[in-house]
């Protein structure tokens, strides 16, 4: 998890139903780990509730963690689904990252995690 940044949960008002929770992060930033440059994009967060819900300021936070950190995008996505998945354990949970265009070049990253309950 990104240092020093606690993600809040609270408890699923519903959880004897499945419904789906989508969060949007349209300012996403992160650092290229080759350049150094910005890497601008949206994140966007789907997940089914069990016992807890993602409280969204404390993820608002945590998203900005990486402004300054250099990461690739499939490292990126896939440290979002662990860090959000091992604190609210959802039925169902994927994140996206899709990333503005570099030298012409879009880029799309999905990481899905199912429950085995």
């Amino acid at each position: 998890m990104s240092e020093l940044v606690e993600i809040e949960i609270f408890d699923n008002p519903r959880s004897e139903r499945d419904y789906c929770i989508t969060i949007r992060c349209p300012e996403f930033t992160s650092l290229c780990p080759k350049t150094g440059q910005p890497d601008f994009g949206e994140i966007v967060i789907e997940y089914c509730p069990d016992k807890s819900c993602i409280e969204l300021k404390s993820v608002k936070f945590y998203m900005q963690s990486y402004r300054n950190k250099g990461i690739f995008y499939e490292s990126l996505t896939n440290d979002i689904l662990d860090d959000l998945k091992d604190i609210c354990k959802p039925r169902w949970m994927k994140v996206t990252s899709r990333f503005t265009p570099r030298g012409g070049i879009t880029t799309e990253v999905v990481a899905e995690y199912k429950s085995r309950k």
